[in-house]
């Protein structure tokens, strides 16, 4: 008599990735269309990781001018928020890709792995999808107005061209969009297998 073999777990790099450098998630299983998003996306986060470190450097050097050397800028103040802003907005996208979002992982951590999909499945379908769309569809006129009138900073040395920071309202949920579609998929590849599991 010969025992089904079983599968061994994926192997699991320092920073959490498997071998296809995508992060390891033993709840729901992978499909071609969800690595491929996933892949552009943790490449867009990696990207806009160093983000952050223009923001720190942006706030020691604000800080050292104004109480070192006694002077004020205002468009290093808004660029700093632009960088924060910047960040967190892609920043949502590569959460959800990790799973690392907020959820009650009170309740979560009790159930099965076929109500987690079917409640993630769920908030997906009639949540997150719906209200990505709904910012795009608002979000991309308001942005092309912006760039028509080249919109500024109202405020006195602030800094031009504020439409290059409201742009990142349509790619950042553009992306919260695609991470939220390759979640949809990968639920639908558990709880109905299509599409098919890798």
């Amino acid at each position: 008599m010969s025992e089904t073999p079983v599968a061994a777990p994926p192997a699991v790099n320092d920073d959490g990735t498997g071998p296809d450098g995508l992060p390891v998630d033993r709840r729901l299983p992978r499909t071609r269309i969800s690595n491929a998003i996933d892949r552009v996306i943790l490449r867009v986060g990696n990207a806009a990781s160093w983000i952050w470190v223009l923001l720190i450097i942006g706030i020691i050097t604000n800080v050292t001018l104004r109480y070192v050397f006694g002077r004020a800028t205002v468009w290093l103040e808004e660029l700093q928020l632009y960088f924060y802003a910047i960040g967190f907005i892609i920043g949502l996208s590569y959460a959800l890709t990790w799973d690392r979002h907020v959820r009650v992982d009170a309740l979560a951590d009790r159930w099965s792995a076929r109500t987690r999909a079917w409640v993630e499945l769920l908030g997906m379908l009639f949540l997150l999808l719906p209200f990505s769309v709904a910012i795009l569809v608002e979000a991309v006129p308001y942005v092309m107005t912006s760039i028509r009138l080249n919109e500024g900073s109202p405020a006195p040395g602030g800094l031009p061209y504020t439409w290059v920071l409201k742009s990142f309202i349509v790619w950042g949920f553009l992306l919260i969009f695609l991470a939220a579609l390759s979640r949809t998929l990968r639920c639908t590849a558990l709880l109905f297998e299509r599409p098919r599991p890798l």
